[in-house]
């Protein structure tokens, strides 16, 4: 059971009193302590009672949060340390400790391949070294989906300071249609992840218009503080909301796409809808009708043909001839002449 915020003050302050050998602490003495203590890191003005230190100094002496304080009483009313040498702040991580933190151990392990987490290297370091005195593997069994050796990682930590700071970047960046890498002035809005890709909302210096880049294109970039940022033109925090994704226009708006599944594709939807928008329209004998109400982009598209037979699209029309067409090409991959 892990100790609160509040019961920890209590226990530190206990804790310096006993650490001080040059006095006697009665429990009076503690409890005018704790209360001082409590006040000052919590505001609390009402204090503390006698028995919530008793039963404070119970719980320090127990195996309960791994304390095992040697706590005595001498002279029938005053407090020590019957060692000398001890206090809290000594005593080992507890199990219960060391089984949180070695899953937080392995979750930040897996952060710090991220350009803007590689602070973490040395915090990680410390705690690993940590728990493995404690005679624990440091192994995670959460496994993250992350690419480290993806391009652009490196620019994460320098976009997010620039969005915080409203500072305009300069950006050299080759998109995959572009033959060449041009240079120019970015206002930058919003970090964006998708399908293991980060990117970045914004716009550039000749247009307001939102733009979004893949961070993997980017050949290099710098702040450029002798230009006046520019606030975004939309609602950077749902501006995604219509879109399955990250593909999207201004001119572009959302419509309703109604799919029909077997019916077995229900639980897998139902946990983890397609979209937000997801509606039910209708049930039928083996298949189930659904509704969402998004933009027509490339990822969406993407989800559709990645159930296959699994669906099929009922509207609009132009979208189901492309799945159609999609899907006729995808199987003549695989006509052979013999066939």
């Amino acid at each position: 059971m892990p100790v609160n915020k509040l019961a920890l003050i209590r226990y530190k302050a206990i804790d310096r009193c006993l650490q001080n050998h040059y006095r006697k602490w009665t429990l009076d003495d503690l409890v005018a302590a704790v209360s001082e203590a409590v006040y000052e890191f919590e505001g609390i003005k009402s204090g503390v009672g006698k028995r919530t230190v008793q039963l404070d100094i119970q719980h320090m002496r127990s195996e309960r949060f791994g304390f095992n304080a040697p706590i005595v009483v001498v002279e029938r009313k005053f407090y020590i340390y019957e060692d000398r040498n001890y206090s809290i702040s000594n005593t080992p991580i507890s199990e219960y400790d060391v089984s949180k933190l070695k899953e937080v151990v392995g979750l930040m392990r897996q952060l710090k391949g991220l350009g803007y987490f590689q602070d973490l290297s040395t915090m990680v370091a410390r705690l690993e070294d940590k728990i493995l005195k404690q005679g624990n593997e440091g192994r995670s069994y959460i496994d993250l989906d992350k690419n480290e050796q993806l391009k652009g990682l490196e620019y994460i930590e320098l976009i997010h300071a620039a969005i915080l700071k409203k500072t305009v970047l300069l950006i050299e960046y080759q998109s995959f249609k572009a033959r060449e890498a041009k240079e120019e002035h970015f206002h930058p809005h919003l970090l964006k992840q998708y399908n293991n890709r980060w990117f970045v909302l914004g716009s550039f210096k000749k247009s307001n218009t939102p733009i979004l880049l893949a961070l993997d294109r980017i050949n290099s970039l710098r702040e450029d503080t002798a230009n006046a940022y520019r606030p975004a033109s939309v609602d950077v925090f749902t501006y995604f909301d219509d879109v399955i994704g990250v593909s999207k226009t201004m001119k572009q708006r959302a419509s309703n796409i109604v799919l029909r599944l077997r019916r077995e594709q229900l639980p897998y939807l139902t946990t983890k809808p397609l979209h937000p928008s997801q509606t039910i329209l209708k049930e039928e004998e083996g298949f189930v009708l659904i509704n969402i109400k998004v933009i027509w982009n490339y990822e969406l598209e993407r989800e559709i043909i990645g159930m296959g037979e699994l669906v099929e699209v009922l509207s609009p029309r132009r979208l189901r001839e492309k799945i159609a067409n999609r899907l006729g090409q995808a199987l003549s991959v695989y006509k052979t002449e013999e066939d």
